[in-house]
């Protein structure tokens, strides 16, 4: 049995980690012997790793399937006072799953990268980046201890900062990378808050042991304020669920998220499809034995997730960069995932990101195939008419979009529908609310999604000239990229388009075959705790086919009809209209444009705030206190009396006979006043 062998799964997250060395420390030294930069290592022995974690996968998956299952330690770190910290395994059938999506999309994303790079000077670093990124969230993934857990967690938040920040002779990627640390650095505070009351309560960092302990504590209350009780596992979940807001980019810390676009597309693709971001996603599944026992904490999940969904994705309808637009697809994405967790959905949160893993980094890699035959232009204006030159890219996208916007039969309808019922049935306060933001998100989903397919490769050519565009905006700056006049684009190599066609097939096919075992047949029994919700949901499930026809008479599926016909509209029918429309609604646009103001708020008050009150700290606590007080206050007191003492000490004997003379009377007027007191 391969699930039983430790060094069979140890091999899983150790052959990207072995090819992320080889290439990050051997591929420059054989570059400066053979006069070449040692690329065809470099990306030989990461894909060799990440192909050989992704076959091992296989067959452990299908240990999973016969009902297998492996939970044990691998190596203990560390005993403090009966604790053990310890590097665990737990290998279930949601770790399984997780551990295929991971390993096949990061296995793409390397081979795509042979071409998207091929021309970039960091091209050994970068393949050591993406295998780093692909061991950590293995180890994310495959932990069973809380220990474990966030060493992969903060391994992934690290990896990222490095990837975002790749061009790092840019300004802009600089600011962005730095601004996904900080920003997950906030979340992460929570995070171990989270773990931390575990820890102090249940008196473990093993997840099955925390889970047993857990009822006892159920109504147990603590004081974090005095007079102030809170209900412990409430808090817990809570302080757990900052941390994946701050991973899995949900409001408000979901601003990192566009910036991080600064990065190469292939990361882009790997962040925001099937990894990092579904971190959080991840844990909180991990965590429902924890979650079911609070409704308040599943409350203010669903809630985050109901704000997340709708509001990132009113931003997409005004974005230009064509990588933005599906990053804040991203971000509506990962709000639905969020709202299924908190409609007590667990299993279909995490069907969900399997199939948004397909989908979006078919988008994701698309957007990037359009780039490299655009020279490295992103400006969809700039664009137009891209559906003859690029075919497969074309074709693979409009896959992406249909399985996006969650039209009937691709992967995203049988996900996205799910959720969306789940929300419907589920008894969690605010699911109201909820619903009505989820079916908002559906028409906006297929808005945007259809608005980048048809601006983008449809209607009139706008690339190789500069102009006033047809929605009225004008490029005030040069991008120095883009093709030369009278240059025409071209579909991009085989090792750019193979992965998209490898990608798109499961983005069709996967929801409908696996909705029915994954999310009613049993598959995460035991892996995942079962609510009510599911309960439901599988009771009143038709059946594949019965669930498409179905679809025909319910509201996701005809806002999804009129979010793509509103598209069609505008950007294929009436190409002018996008412009007036922005005339008309200069305010909401103007808004969307600034994000919600999300990032000037926090330039003002957490940067801006934090220079002002360090500047303050530096005038009156180091120049003032120490510099004024302590230093440069002592210094004084010594001059001022050294002054005095210099009066003194003058050198002449009669100064000194005068002063001795005045010494003596002054000691025998004291004398004689104490001899009269007696």
């Amino acid at each position: 049995m391969m699930i039983e062998n430790k060094l069979a799964l140890l091999s899983i997250p150790l052959l990207p980690l072995a090819g992320a060395i080889l290439a990050g420390f051997i591929a420059p030294i054989l570059g400066k012997s053979e006069g070449k930069p040692g690329r065809a290592f470099a990306h030989s022995v990461t894909i060799l790793g990440v192909l050989g974690a992704f076959i091992v996968s296989c067959l452990v998956f299908q240990d999973v399937l016969a009902g297998k299952t492996f939970n044990g330690s691998v190596y203990t770190w560390m005993v403090s006072g009966g604790i053990k910290l310890e590097v665990g395994f737990l290998v279930d059938s949601l770790t399984a799953m997780m551990m295929l999506v991971v390993t096949f999309v990061s296995l793409m994303v390397h081979i795509y990268t042979i071409g998207y790079m091929a021309e970039d000077e960091g091209y050994t670093r970068f393949f050591a980046y993406i295998s780093l990124f692909t061991f950590a969230m293995l180890m994310l993934v495959m932990s069973n201890n809380f220990m474990q857990l966030f060493f992969g967690w903060e391994a992934v938040g690290l990896v990222s900062y490095l990837l975002i920040g790749f061009w790092y002779t840019r300004p802009t990627a600089i600011y962005a990378n730095l601004k996904a640390f900080l920003v997950n650095r906030v979340g992460d505070f929570g995070f171990l808050l989270g773990i931390g009351l575990v820890f102090a309560y249940f008196g473990t960092l093993d997840y099955a042991t925390a889970f047993t302990r857990a009822p006892e504590f159920k109504d147990a209350i603590i004081e974090l304020i005095p007079g102030w009780q809170w209900s412990l596992i409430t808090v817990t979940c809570i302080c757990l669920f900052i941390g994946a807001m701050g991973k899995s980019a949900q409001f408000p810390l979901h601003v990192w998220l566009p910036d991080s676009m600064e990065g190469p597309t292939p990361i882009s693709a790997l962040i925001h499809a099937a990894t990092m971001v579904t971190a959080g996603i991840f844990m909180v599944a991990r965590m429902s034995p924890l979650f079911e026992m609070s409704e308040t904490a599943l409350s203010f999940v669903l809630i985050i997730g109901a704000i997340t969904a709708f509001f990132m994705a009113l931003i997409a309808i005004v974005q230009y960069d064509i990588k933005r637009v599906v990053a804040y697809s991203t971000l509506s994405q990962l709000g639905y995932m969020t709202m299924a967790l908190g409609a007590g959905a667990y299993s279909a949160g995490v069907f969900h990101l399997m199939t948004h893993a397909f989908f979006k980094a078919v988008l994701f890699l698309g957007a990037g195939s359009v780039i490299i035959a655009m020279h490295h232009e992103q400006d969809m204006r700039k664009m137009g008419g891209l559906r003859k030159y690029l075919p497969i890219t074309y074709f693979t996208m409009l896959i992406g979009a249909l399985a996006n916007a969650g039209f009937p039969p691709f992967a995203g309808f049988f996900s996205k529908d799910t959720i969306i019922d789940a929300i419907h049935l589920s008894h969690t306060p605010g699911h109201s609310i909820a619903y009505i933001a989820a079916l908002l998100g559906v028409f906006i989903g297929a808005l945007y999604s259809f608005r980048l397919v048809f601006f983008a490769f449809h209607g009139e050519e706008r690339f190789g000239r500069d102009h006033h565009h047809a929605d009225g905006t004008h490029d005030t700056h040069d991008h120095h990229h883009g093709l030369a006049a009278g240059e025409k684009p071209h579909e991009t190599p085989w090792v750019v388009t193979l992965p998209l066609i490898l990608l798109a097939i499961p983005s069709v096919a996967i929801g409908g075959w696996l909705i029915e075992p994954m999310l009613y047949g049993g598959y995460f029994d035991g892996a995942i705790q079962v609510s009510e919700t599911m309960r439901e949901l599988k009771e009143e499930f038709p059946g594949v086919g019965a669930m498409m026809l179905h679809a025909l008479q319910t509201l996701p599926f005809w806002f999804a009809v009129a979010g793509a016909a509103t598209a069609w509209y505008c950007y294929i029918i009436k190409p002018e209209l996008p412009g007036k429309i922005r005339t008309m609604f200069a305010l909401p646009v103007k808004i969307l444009q600034e994000k919600y103001y999300f990032d000037r708020f926090n330039d003002w008050f957490f940067a801006s705030g934090a220079r002002k009150l360090g500047a303050a700290l530096w005038k009156f606590g180091d120049v003032t206190i120490i510099d004024g007080f302590f230093v440069n206050g002592t210094a004084r007191v010594i001059g001022w009396s050294s002054g005095v003492l210099r009066k003194v000490q003058t050198g002449y004997l009669h100064t000194y006979a005068f002063t001795m003379i005045i010494g003596v009377f002054g000691l025998l007027t004291i004398l004689f006043f104490k001899l009269r007191s007696f």
